[in-house]
């Protein structure tokens, strides 16, 4: 049996102010993508499952395919990466924490190939750093919309 190593493994969260359908329908849109992530610059869907991205990250352009491989409306969204530069799993949650307050866990796992790998530390350093951000932003986003 061969021993599966997943070199990233970033989870972050955070608390927004607005209630749990209202985030989970914003975060799972994959055209508000844009306005959310600090990386993201495009999004094309496909397909009803696939979603073309075009982002920029660690000084690079990195284009990639998503499929949607598990939809929990308002609970759990799971993508994968059906092309892209190295393999990569997204995951996000959503959970109601009180009265018109939701929880949202942002994952990102992947195992990196070639140079990739080499730097998988500082590329789960970047994402980290990165993501925070970009939960920031839909925090910011969508408490504004009161």
């Amino acid at each position: 049996m061969k021993d599966v190593v997943v070199a990233v493994d970033v989870l972050t969260e955070i608390v927004i102010d607005r209630p749990c359908a209202e985030v989970a329908a914003y975060a799972a849109d994959p055209s508000n993508a844009p306005q959310w992530y600090v990386n993201i610059e495009s999004v094309v869907q496909r397909s009803p499952s696939q979603v073309d991205f075009v982002a920029r990250f660690l000084g690079r352009r990195l284009a990639y395919t998503y499929e949607v491989v598990e939809l929990v409306p308002g609970e759990r969204l799971v993508m994968r990466t059906a092309q892209g530069p190295f393999p990569m799993e997204t995951t996000y949650t959503w959970e109601s924490v009180a009265a018109g307050r939701t929880r949202m866990t942002l994952r990102n796992r992947g195992e990196p190939a070639g140079f990739a790998k080499v730097t998988a530390p500082v590329m789960a350093a970047s994402i980290r750093r990165a993501n925070q951000k970009d939960l920031a932003n839909l925090k910011r986003l969508l408490e504004e919309r009161r």
